[in-house]
């Protein structure tokens, strides 16, 4: 796995693209993937975690964040609701 302040950074910027919603789910928190801040605080590599995306780029979103988590190293699954 790269470095964990790489993978916040570019999965911050990555979901900075797009104007959909992005909340990642780790156990009982909720965080909006586009704070740093958040995901400095949450992100571990040997958890899994749930992403939620809403909004009009929803699909392309969903695409890029999977791609960016993966490259990472970092377990993420798409909660369709």
């Amino acid at each position: 796995m790269s470095s964990n302040n790489a993978a916040v950074v570019e999965i911050a910027q990555t979901a900075g693209q797009f104007t959909s919603s992005i909340v990642l789910q780790a156990d009982n928190k909720y965080i909006d993937v586009k704070s740093i801040l958040g995901l400095f605080t949450t992100l571990v590599s040997n958890k899994g975690y749930e992403l939620h995306v809403h909004g009009p780029d929803a699909d392309e979103a969903k695409t890029a964040m999977q791609e960016v988590f993966a490259k990472h190293g970092l377990k993420v699954e798409l909660v369709e609701d």
